[in-house]
């Protein structure tokens, strides 16, 4: 009782340790929350309708397609340029689908599997025409050839460890890129139910058909009186705010951005090679050139001597080379060289030494027979039972179905084993099959097991060649770069400002540049690789107008760059000092106008026109209502002329019009017609396009209604 009495006494002190040790364990749950959360938006490469895509599935996406393009192209790698535009294409083309699927979501559009297969069995998508299940005899997609393979596939996956490694490769690729068609199908059968829903909201009529013909096909020959804007100098127009404000209000619209910009001002250096930097190269290309002729190991020479073309142990065809080196191939004969050379097309000096040419097929057409075995006698057992086999008239393709493989005839070419790197065993089959005769089984051994071969056909026999060639790029050395890195550091150090940097860069050698309207989605700055730290640092929301900034080496390790930031603009409507410069123009340009039009105001024919002083006449035929008019002698696109022109009589002269570059004053010469004859169908199918053009722009308005924040620049 004691023990309880005192804790009652304590009542009120224990209320607050409680409610404090709640609250902390509350507290500290929710910094948890929110240090998820953040996490997870930290993790995020954007946004559409507020929700956030993750940069693990967006990069899911990327491999996917990364994966389709190596599987139909052949090709393996990809450089940081072609990277970055595969993943501007899956971006807009996941954007473009999300914001499609929200609004069918709304309406109710969806697509069945039935569709789908329907799709498949009709044939007709162009995406099914991109695979391989294709009927040789009438080029169509075969769906029946689609489910021979599906069924393969589910075969090979309950017989894994009978079947190559190749052939599983194979085949695992092969349906993973029949995944993504059967996926994009999908997606894009929803697209065309939209998109006809719309277009269904647009149609088209007979006197819209006409009107659209006659547009066409009606043709003006005119001759216009143009006095340029040029005529009156800029001095002469003063601009009031008020005037800025009126323009601005009234092309506020042009004047919409979906997305952050930056203005930025910056210097970029390249560093090149020094005077002391080519002479060392130079005597570095004459001991190749001594190391060549003294002859050797060829291989070896040339990779000491640093050379971006590497030595072929095998005679190859002059088209994997660069046009500077292969075109010099037939002017030398075997043992011939072509000492040190400049070529300026790479910034290169080169050697040329022709060791041999010999006549080869292109094109070699092979089947073969993979062995394997338990060990090396297991395998040499197998492969000379083959080849008594073989030898003995036993078909070749019936004993490959024997060891689980199709035998089935291939073409090798050049080009699939040229110009890449090929280790001992790759070179031993390409020599052999390449110098076989048509139709000698050859029996070729490796490490790991053994093909039986057999060339079936030869075509194309070229010349090859065994060529040794050392390029070597006019490099700057180490000293070189330090000097460059060490003048910039000092002159940025001792320019802390923009208004500082504006003196002095020229003084020191140094262009300062600018950039406006500038996006996070442009992957470099100033057109340099590997800025991908400057972008970061122009978007970062902690940088602020007036900073410079660090000094960043970037491009092939050959750049250097600092950035300053002048300017920001948030997603939406351009404040009016963004464009004052453009407004600017605008505005003298309406007021030149006017008075130009004060100086032909009593101009009654293009003739007396001339007679004005800074007046120039020019001819224009097959003028149409359809396309905008060109005025060679003022070098501007017209449209206004287009529109007057076709609705003017011959011998009609207009009073003086506003255009792009100049007043004008227009007379009609001659009205005609083309030889085209009307046809209400392709007109109806021509106007149907248009429409459907017109409504493919619902997709910026879908984009803006999207918010969608685009973060990519943060993670690639």
């Amino acid at each position: 009782m004691a023990t309880l009495q005192k804790i009652r006494s304590k009542g009120p002190l224990l209320v607050i340790i409680l409610g404090l040790a709640l609250f902390a364990f509350i507290a500290e749950e929710a910094m948890r929350s929110i240090q998820s959360a953040s996490n997870e938006s930290r993790q995020q490469v954007g946004e559409i309708y507020g929700e956030g895509v993750s940069v693990h599935e967006f990069q899911n996406l990327v491999d996917e397609y990364l994966d389709v393009i190596k599987f139909t192209s052949g090709n393996a790698t990809f450089n940081d340029e072609q990277v970055a535009q595969i993943r501007d294409q899956v971006w807009n083309t996941y954007v473009n689908n999300q914001l499609i699927e929200k609004e069918c979501e709304k309406l109710g559009l969806t697509v069945t599997d039935a569709e789908v297969q329907a799709i498949i069995t009709t044939g007709n998508s162009p995406l099914l025409m991109q695979t391989p299940f294709r009927n040789e005899q009438t080029g169509r997609f075969d769906a029946n050839l689609l489910k021979k393979f599906l069924a393969d596939y589910e075969s090979m996956k309950a017989n894994l460890a009978q079947m190559p490694a190749e052939y599983i490769d194979y085949y695992q690729s092969l349906y993973n890129y029949w995944m993504f068609i059967e996926k994009s199908l999908r997606q894009d059968c929803l697209n065309q139910k939209y998109q006809t829903l719309l277009t269904k909201a647009v149609s088209t009529n007979k006197v819209a058909t006409q009107v659209a013909f006659d547009n066409r096909t009606n043709e003006s020959e005119i001759v216009v009186a143009a006095l340029p804007y040029s005529t009156i100098n800029d001095t002469e127009v003063t601009v009031e705010e008020s005037e800025l404000k009126a323009k601005f209000n009234e092309q506020k619209e042009a004047f919409k951005q979906l997305a952050d910009s930056r203005d930025i001002k910056y210097i970029d250096i390249q560093v090149k090679a020094s005077a002391e930097d080519k002479v060392a190269l130079d005597k570095e290309m004459e001991e190749a050139a001594q190391a060549l002729v003294a002859g050797g190991d060829i291989a070896k020479i040339v990779r000491e001597y640093g050379s971006t073309i590497a030595y072929s142990a095998i005679p190859v065809s002059k088209n994997i080379f660069p046009t500077d080196i292969s075109s010099k191939f037939d002017s030398l004969a075997a043992g011939e060289m072509k000492a040190p050379f400049f070529y300026a097309g790479d910034n290169t000096m080169n050697i040329i030494k022709m060791v041999g040419k010999v006549t080869a097929p292109d094109s070699v057409q092979i089947r073969q027979i993979q062995v394997t075995g338990a060990d090396i006698a297991a395998i040499n057992k197998t492969a000379d039972s083959i080849m008594t086999a073989l030898k003995n008239g036993i078909a070749f393709d019936s004993i490959a179905k024997k060891y689980n493989q199709t035998g089935e005839k291939t073409w090798i070419t050049s080009r699939d084993y040229e110009g890449g790197y090929m280790n001992d065993e790759n070179l031993k089959f390409i020599k052999t099959i390449t110098s076989a005769p048509v139709n000698k089984i050859e029996k070729i051994d490796f490490a790991q097991g053994s093909i039986i071969a057999q060339v079936t056909d030869r075509r194309a026999m070229i010349t090859k060649y065994d060529v040794a060639v050392i390029k070597r790029p006019i490099e700057f050395s180490k000293e070189t770069y330090a000097k460059a890195y060490n003048d910039f550091s000092q002159f940025v150090a001792s320019n802390p400002s923009l208004e500082d940097i504006e003196l002095n860069a020229i003084k020191n050698g140094y262009n300062l540049l600018e950039r406006k309207n500038m996006f996070s989605n442009e992957h470099t700055v100033a057109g340099v690789r590997g800025t991908r730290d400057v972008l970061r640092w122009i978007f970062n929301e902690d940088t602020e107008v007036g900073d410079i900034s660090p000094l960043y080496e970037c491009g092939d390790n050959d750049h250097m760059l600092i950035v300053i930031l002048t300017g920001t603009h948030d997603a939406g409507y351009l404040k009016l000092n963004d464009v004052k410069e453009y407004l600017e123009q605008e505005v003298i340009k309406d007021k030149k106008a006017e008075m130009l039009k004060e100086k032909l105001a009593n101009v009654k024919t293009v003739a007396d026109a001339a007679k004005v002083e800074g007046v120039i006449t020019d001819t224009i035929k097959h003028v149409t209502f359809s396309a905008p008019t060109f005025v060679v002698k003022t070098g501007s696109s017209e449209p206004l002329i287009s529109a007057i022109a076709a609705k003017t009589e011959k011998g009609g002269v207009t009073v003086p019009v506003k255009g792009n570059g100049a007043v004008y004053i227009v007379e009609v010469l001659e009205k005609g017609k083309t030889a085209e004859t009307f046809d209400a169908k392709k007109e109806t199918t021509q106007q149907e396009t248009l429409n459907l053009r017109g409504i493919s722009r619902f997709i910026n308005e879908l984009y803006e209604k999207a918010e969608i924040e685009d973060n990519r620049y943060l993670f690639f």
